[in-house]
């Protein structure tokens, strides 16, 4: 009998091992959004336009205020600790002076209102669900016209003439971390920091007809910002 069922477990057909799960990866690519803080400083003063002499000494003055992200890229995992990625966004800014930048008796409010950025990070993961990295890259901000005001008398009182709105271009570096949500494998929570700095640029100051001063300002910015964001990844390579 022990021999019949031996031979009847041996002709029964094994039951196949499950598959394993999908390694875990980074590599693939995502879109994200999120909210952040930001503050800007720049060096600036007057000078004539044209021909750029100066005219003033050097003033400083700056901004702060929220902002909002959009962006997407893709990353690579080369290695089982390492990654490089490349990425682009888009910040909406609402990054403006409290108080008037005065530059001798003459000041205007401004404000950041947007900025793009595109650039390449490089990944550490110190565990498979964390990445830090490092980044940089390329970017644009966008400050708004700035409507004079003679600031020698109180209330400052305008002057009828203005700076046109204006691109500045640069560079940037940052770092931050993700962190794979356990509940979500495919959203990530992405926290970075970003310095951003802009190359001089000269300004003319314009009356409201359009008719030109033979003025204008020298302002050289930088921009620091600070962003929380989820990130939904989507990978095209397999894994998960």
């Amino acid at each position: 009998m022990g021999g019949i069922a031996n031979a009847a477990d041996m002709n029964m057909p094994l039951k196949a091992p499950a598959p394993p799960p999908p390694a875990l990866t980074w590599t693939g690519c995502y879109l994200s959004g999120g909210i952040g803080y930001g503050m800007w400083n720049q060096q600036h003063y007057g000078e004539t336009d044209p021909g750029h002499v100066p005219l003033t000494n050097t003033f400083t003055s700056g901004g702060e205020g929220w902002l909002g992200r959009v962006g997407g890229g893709c990353d690579y995992q080369f290695n089982p600790s390492f990654l490089l990625g490349a990425f682009g966004d888009y910040d909406f800014m609402n990054l403006k002076s409290q108080n008037l930048a005065d530059v001798l008796g003459v000041g205007a409010f401004e404000k950041e209102s947007a900025s793009w950025a595109a650039g390449v990070r490089l990944g550490y993961l110190p565990y498979p669900e964390l990445l830090t990295f490092i980044s940089g890259g390329w970017t644009q901000a966008r400050f708004d016209r700035q409507n004079l005001f003679d600031t020698t008398v109180m209330p400052a009182v305008p002057l009828g003439a203005f700076m046109d709105a204006h691109n500045y271009n640069g560079a940037f570096i940052g770092g931050g971390y993700e962190y794979r949500l356990p509940f979500a494998p495919n959203v990530t929570w992405k926290t970075e920091y970003r310095y951003n700095w802009y190359g001089a640029d000269d300004l003319p100051i314009l009356l409201d007809s359009g008719a030109a001063t033979g003025a204008g300002e020298n302002s050289k910015k930088t921009v620091q910002t600070v962003t929380t964001s989820l990130d939904w990844r989507f990978n095209l390579w397999g894994g998960r």
